[in-house]
């Protein structure tokens, strides 16, 4: 029996994500729940691919809406697929779906190392395409990969008194997230988009904060999915550096996520190796004081279906 296109339940997607190798919280119903409630998103759809009774594929997608009722889709860290061939079938019926919603391009941010050429790279992507993942062993194989000046930071911290504890309060991070924002020159999200992603992830997101003398220093929003754990959004102030509490901030959660069976604490983001004007360099600095081993996710394509709005959504963005 030839595969062929279907939409899928949630539990459908969500099973699937959790026995694929490459599986991850973009493409679970969670994320797809949260996805909805942001402005400008709202729709999002799930569909596979399905040979008899067995589901071969799976994609969740999210829109992004354009003026003039267009807008454009994007599958993040997905699709899964049981081999590269399964695209030609989800593809063939994911493209009416797409024109009916007049959508310009779709794009395609692969979830590792491994992908395919298909349509042209991406003009721009949301997720990182290089990372680090911290391997969760004992705490003294974890401690030994680290850079001294890591494990050096997280005593700094523990001898100034530095507590971390877990949090349900989204302003508390919202608050040293502004300062990090206007500290280090980029954009962030409302502390209604925090509130929601933390709701509607439930248990696969926690927040953590670290505290001096009764003032929150930092905050890291960590979400999780099957053995890996991941340091999504952070923040941290400029006040009393000196204490290092973003060290053991991490040192805590990592140890926390391994003792709930996490194998890996992705970082989540740092500029390419060697590139030492890439915006993100002073962030990879702290980061790679933990250890960890690169990553490079496949390059993001866009399958684009209506040329002259492409090119006047890649016009507009040069200007923004």
């Amino acid at each position: 029996m030839k595969p062929t296109f279907c939409e899928i339940t949630a539990e459908e997607l969500d099973a699937f994500a959790a026995k694929h190798p490459h599986g991850n919280i973009h493409q679970t119903s969670k994320w797809v729940e949260f996805q909805s409630r942001v402005p400008g998103r709202g729709k999002c759809l799930k569909v596979g691919v399905r040979d008899g009774d067995s589901l071969r594929a799976a994609a969740a997608l999210v829109r992004q809406t354009l003026p003039f009722g267009l807008c454009w889709y994007f599958i993040p860290r997905g699709p899964l697929l049981t081999d590269e061939g399964d695209w030609e079938a989800l593809w063939a019926g994911l493209k009416p779906i797409l024109k009916k919603e007049k959508c310009v391009f779709l794009r395609i941010e692969f979830p590792s190392e491994e992908g395919f050429d298909l349509g042209r790279k991406a003009h721009a992507h949301f997720f990182p395409e290089h990372s680090l993942i911290v391997d969760l062993g004992p705490e003294e194989e974890v401690l030994k990969q680290m850079k001294q000046k890591g494990r050096y930071n997280i005593k700094v911290a523990k001898k100034h008194g530095v507590e971390v504890r877990k949090s349900q309060d989204a302003g508390e991070f919202f608050e040293v997230f502004k300062e990090t924002t206007a500290r280090d020159g980029f954009s962030g999200h409302s502390q209604k988009y925090y509130e929601d992603m933390l709701e509607a992830l439930g248990d696969a997101a926690e927040l953590w904060v670290a505290e001096h003398e009764g003032r929150v220093l930092a905050g890291a929003i960590v979400t999780y999915f099957g053995e890996t754990a991941t340091y999504y959004f952070g923040a941290s102030s400029s006040r009393d550096r000196k204490v290092m509490a973003p060290y053991l901030l991490h040192w805590e959660i990592m140890k926390d996520a391994r003792a709930r069976g996490c194998r890996g604490y992705d970082l989540f983001g740092v500029a390419p190796e060697g590139d030492r004007k890439h915006p993100w360099v002073g962030v990879t600095a702290f980061k790679e004081k933990f250890g960890g081993r690169r990553v490079e996710y496949f390059g993001a394509r866009e399958k684009v279906m209506r040329p002259f709005w492409y090119f006047v959504v890649r016009f507009r963005k040069m200007f923004k």
